[in-house]
């Protein structure tokens, strides 16, 4: 992979992502994080998206609360992003990324309220949506390795359950995930119903 070759829309995710890093020390300066989370109050649901601020149901994905989790979710994004930016090119993966972020934002909202950031519910949605048109679409073009379906499913559960205590005080945002993986699902079979019937789609 090079990163002076990567496509324009997931350059700029990995971009956005590691600006916002910086800025908060890698989730530690809370106050620069505020313009970034989906909301700076707990009750008073999603006040400020109500008054205009409408860029507060995409932004969480760019806040990341240290190096691992940073480093994780940049290296999929390049990966899952390059691939299917390609395919689609980037006004419809920039669609896609736009749906799945709102979505997983929502999901964790209102269930943990605004505390979450990251671009996991977007991974798990780009994963989920190529699984699926891999499977179901036979103009999509690309397999994925099972492997990765089998370490990122494991993940999930993990995330889910922490069966052996492993992620110990960390808070996951399991529901992002769950409505990013969902969502980008439900996408790839909706996708695959076109796709049987022309090339190209999907």
């Amino acid at each position: 992979m090079n990163i002076q070759t990567l496509p324009k829309v997931t350059a700029g995710l990995l971009a956005i992502s590691l600006y916002v890093a910086l800025i908060s020390r890698l989730g530690h300066n809370i106050e620069a994080l505020q313009p970034y989370f989906i909301s700076w109050y707990v009750d008073e649901g999603l006040l400020e998206v109500r008054q205009g601020q409408v860029w507060r149901l995409v932004s969480p994905i760019f806040i990341h609360f240290g190096l691992m989790h940073l480093a994780f979710n940049l290296i999929m994004t390049w990966q899952l992003g390059e691939l299917l930016e390609r395919r689609f090119g980037p006004a419809r993966f920039s669609g896609l990324v736009l749906v799945l972020a709102i979505s997983s934002n929502l999901a964790q909202f209102y269930t943990t309220g605004p505390a979450f950031g990251g671009l996991s519910g977007v991974l798990y949605g780009l994963f989920g949506y190529f699984w699926i048109a891999s499977k179901l679409n036979p103009y999509f073009g690309y397999q994925i390795n099972p492997g990765a379906v089998k370490m990122l499913l494991i993940w999930f559960v993990l995330c889910w359950f922490d069966f052996f205590g492993l992620l110990g005080n960390i808070q996951v945002a399991n529901m992002a995930h769950t409505g990013g993986l969902v969502t980008g699902m439900a996408l790839a079979y909706l996708g695959s119903l076109k796709g049987r019937s022309r090339p190209g789609a999907g």
